[in-house]
């Protein structure tokens, strides 16, 4: 099983679940992200049991289909126990290597970094992306740190070959910058699941980032 590593080359919007954010719940979330052409949808849940998790996790993972890359956030039990197609983890979390070999070769690991040592490291160490964080000074992570800024991204690109997910901050004015300094995909957490409308946000987020990449869809 080679997993959905391919699908990686063709991210543009990275959906970042927040059930404490959200106006309509995770799974309306995920089902308007993907609907509206998202390829990657992470789930981030801080506040629900483990069974809990598992039962929603299968959900989610039933939504992404065959459509999007379906990943849990820290949580490699949950990943394993649904078979999901990954985990992002931070840089405080279950070491790259440990994770990979519970996982396996074919799953995809994502890995939060803040600096190019970092993110060099994340690369040897087996990562299959990045997520650069934070670009912007956010609110949606209250452990975040300041921003980076921008300029941070395209000397995080010159310097490893995997993908880089830019996180932090993001909003519609804000992100064609962010791609056009590197990124490969964003994440926009609160100016999606806090709107009334994620299906017209996600779509709005993926035409602006794919017109920045040259990809007319």
């Amino acid at each position: 099983m080679t997993g959905k590593k391919d699908l990686l080359a063709e991210i543009d919007f990275y959906l970042v679940t927040d059930s404490g954010l959200s106006k309509k719940g995770t799974l309306f979330d995920v089902q308007d992200a993907v609907a509206s052409g998202c390829r990657i949808v992470q789930y981030r849940e801080k506040k629900k049991s483990t069974k809990e998790m598992i039962a929603e996790a299968l959900q989610i993972k039933t939504i992404c289909s065959d459509d999007a890359i379906f990943l849990v956030n820290d949580r490699i039990d949950v990943a394993l126990a649904v078979d999901a197609d990954g985990v992002h983890i931070g840089q405080d979390d279950m070491p790259i290597d440990i994770a990979r070999a519970i996982l396996g070769a074919g799953k995809i690991i994502g890995l939060t970094v803040h600096d190019i040592d970092e993110a060099i490291e994340a690369e040897k160490s087996g990562a299959d992306y990045v997520g650069l964080s934070p670009i912007f000074d956010t609110a949606t992570k209250s452990d975040a740190g300041k921003g980076i800024g921008t300029e941070r991204i395209r000397d995080v690109k010159n310097a490893v070959n995997i993908p880089i997910v830019a996180i932090g901050g993001i909003n519609k004015k804000n992100c064609k910058n962010v791609i056009e300094n590197g990124a490969d995909s964003l994440v926009a957490i609160s100016s999606v699941v806090c709107s009334d409308d994620v299906k017209r946000e996600t779509k709005e987020f993926i035409a602006i980032i794919r017109e920045a990449l040259g990809r007319i869809s």
